[in-house]
């Protein structure tokens, strides 16, 4: 018995007393214990370097607060249709530039979406060209709405038939604007459509109103304005967003001023988002 406890040690022993040492051969036994190593793999790498070399890390920059359009119901889910806009690299230098000059005059200011904070983007161009400006942004072709479960099936199925047939063409944004939602409680800095594809994205509203009725949803706005918004505020400040983008114009009325042509795109296609899920309704065709 003695000769056993000498070996296992015994259950009774004092928790005052010192552990013996652990012999180098049990902590290279410990250590073969990690699969990677006893099969001759090398340790995996540091999490730093798991990250693209172009990784930008928003981690940091303070979000905002957004107020629900409608409240959450279960069994319910946002509907939202609307064509994909990407703004071209090319243009992206003078959008930051516009953005930093307005930023500092209009404290509060988000990102559309996402919702980080436009003033710590305005501290690093990188972030402010790639992460707010190298997104997609939406033009809506109808209201967001809460739709039942049942009616998700009948609406793509509609969409889809209805815009089938439909064309690529191009979209002109050449303005900016300021828009408030329907019950004033957020901003948005925008760029409206007032020319270049102003009369495709009209008649593609009203084929989305008609898809709507027939499902009992409320239809888009009587004379619709389509747009992109970048970013946004909580309450309705649109006097004094709008204070700051006449200043702009004032200030930059004898330069190549970005009011006059701001960026042009080809139109790629409609999407439908459901809940988190997307459906693409189309792709157009040259």
């Amino acid at each position: 018995m003695e000769a056993l406890r000498a070996t296992y040690g015994s259950d009774s022993e004092s928790d005052d007393e010192p552990c013996p040492p652990k012999s180098s051969s049990y902590a290279d036994s410990r250590q073969v214990s990690n699969p990677r190593e006893s099969e001759g793999l090398p340790p995996p790498p540091p999490l730093d370097l798991l990250q693209p070399p172009n990784f930008l890390d928003v981690s940091s920059i303070t979000k905002g607060s957004r107020i629900r359009s409608f409240p959450h119901v279960e069994g319910n889910y946002a509907l939202h249709v609307y064509v994909p806009v990407s703004i071209p690299s090319t243009t992206r230098k003078q959008l930051a530039y516009f953005v930093k000059i307005i930023a500092p005059h209009v404290p509060g200011l988000y990102a559309v979406d996402i919702d980080y904070a436009l003033s710590e983007f305005c501290k690093d161009d990188q972030k402010l060209e790639q992460i707010l400006l190298g997104r997609e942004f939406h033009i809506n072709l109808g209201r967001t709405v809460p739709i039942q479960v049942h009616q998700i099936d009948s609406i793509v199925a509609m969409l889809r038939q209805n815009f089938k047939s439909q064309r690529r063409y191009w979209i002109e944004f050449n303005k900016w604007e300021v828009f408030v939602n329907d019950d004033r409680t957020r901003t948005f800095l925008s760029l409206e459509v007032k020319a270049g594809g102003l009369p495709e994205i009209t008649k593609q509203i009203h084929i989305v109103d008609d898809i709507y009725r027939l499902h009992g949803l409320p239809e888009f706005y009587k004379n619709p304005r389509p747009h992109i918004s970048l970013v946004w505020a909580l309450g309705d400040i649109s006097y004094k967003l709008k204070q700051a983008v006449e200043e702009f114009d004032r200030s930059h009325s004898n330069s190549n001023s970005l009011q006059k042509d701001i960026f042009m795109c080809k139109s790629g296609g409609i999407e439908c988002r459901i809940g988190k899920k997307t459906y693409n309704i189309c792709k157009f065709s040259d």
